[in-house]
């Protein structure tokens, strides 16, 4: 099983890029509320797509580090960022 967080400023990017994945073929993708490390504060929450590809067996092989620079490059392309170690917290 292979996890990724992808974190966007705004619900409308999520929104979009979750339903791009989904297009692909992804069936794990699902739009979150992030908050930021040590916020409290709901203004301080970002918007995420969580991804799960459960075909994934290897997590340190070619597939995942395919996965993980293709999700790095989109979310930097759309003003947001990857992070490598998701612990998606739903609020």
């Amino acid at each position: 099983m292979s996890e990724h967080l992808l974190v966007f400023p705004d619900r409308d990017t999520a929104d979009e890029v979750a339903a791009e994945l989904s297009d692909e073929g992804f069936t794990g993708v699902r739009v979150i509320r992030e908050a930021l490390a040590g916020e409290d504060d709901s203004e301080a929450h970002e918007w995420a797509v969580h991804v799960v590809e459960e075909n994934v067996a290897d997590e340190s092989g070619p597939v995942e580090g395919g996965l993980r620079d293709r999700f790095q490059a989109l979310a930097k392309d759309r003003g947001g960022w990857y992070d490598p170690e998701p612990t998606p917290q739903v609020l």
